[in-house]
């Protein structure tokens, strides 16, 4: 089993679906876990209360990852908790809008944009002083970067960017033993997938996987943890795909 025992980890957007997940997979592991959210303080609360009771450390922090200064505010609160020394961030908080390229305006890009990549390149940014040999960061892509999957194209670029900085982070952050890796999900069953909950959204996610089912959130928690791990090692600068064989 992944051991975390002793580490200390921040997860981005942990109030529930992945990052949900992914917490309890790294507190079960034996993680100090910090849950962030930005508005669902009442789950947060729910993931922090469900990790103590297993005998766990967790406690949650706030802040708005699509203002400019959101990572910088985190990355405070962050060291304030964890004092000099964080071994795993794992930033998962992330935000879909379905829609075409003549429908997309300005402010939808630049939304997706500021959450999903802006947001992790400055989180990082801020919490490298507390980070070090055989720390870990997990980012978090998505099918859509390599394959077209529904209206997305706005979002994809997003996640495309995420594998970009990937390979850039682990590049530039080897040398201090850091390792930076990413999930790339399929379509998993949470509130961003809603459609998973209809019978024709079910039929076309199980028709583009060779694993004939709709993967729930710990189906991907694993894997994070997995990567935050000493088991992982030896891996940096790849992006794993966590999609049930989708679009081969």
């Amino acid at each position: 089993m992944t051991n975390l025992t002793g580490k200390t980890a921040l997860v981005t957007g942990a109030s529930r679906g992945i990052g949900r997940a992914s917490a309890l997979a790294l507190a079960q592991a034996g993680a100090q876990v910090l849950v962030h959210y930005s508005s669902g303080e009442k789950e947060a609360d729910a993931v922090v209360a469900e990790i103590r009771a297993a005998g766990g450390n967790a406690q949650k922090v706030a802040a708005n990852l699509r203002d400019a200064d959101g990572p910088h505010e985190l990355a405070k609160q962050v060291r304030a908790v964890i004092g000099h020394r964080l071994d795993i961030l794992v930033a998962n908080a992330g935000i879909s809008k379905a829609a075409s390229i003549e429908d997309t305006t300005v402010a939808d890009f630049d939304n997706l944009f500021a959450v999903n990549v802006r947001a992790p390149f400055f989180l990082v940014q801020q919490l490298l002083p507390v980070m070090c040999k055989g720390s870990s960061v997990v980012l978090l892509s998505s099918l859509a970067a390599r394959a077209a999957v529904g209206t997305l194209p706005a979002y994809a670029a997003t996640k495309g960017a995420v594998d970009t900085l990937v390979r850039h982070f682990a590049s530039a952050l080897g040398e201090r033993g850091i390792r930076v890796n990413a999930v790339a999900p399929g379509v998993v069953e949470t509130d961003m997938s809603s459609f998973t909950k209809t019978d024709s959204g079910r039929e076309v996610t199980l028709n583009m996987q060779a694993l004939k089912r709709v993967a729930q959130p710990d189906d991907i928690g694993g894997a994070v943890a997995f990567l935050a791990s000493d088991a992982a090692r030896w891996i940096t600068g790849e992006t794993l795909h966590v999609d049930g064989g989708s679009k081969l």
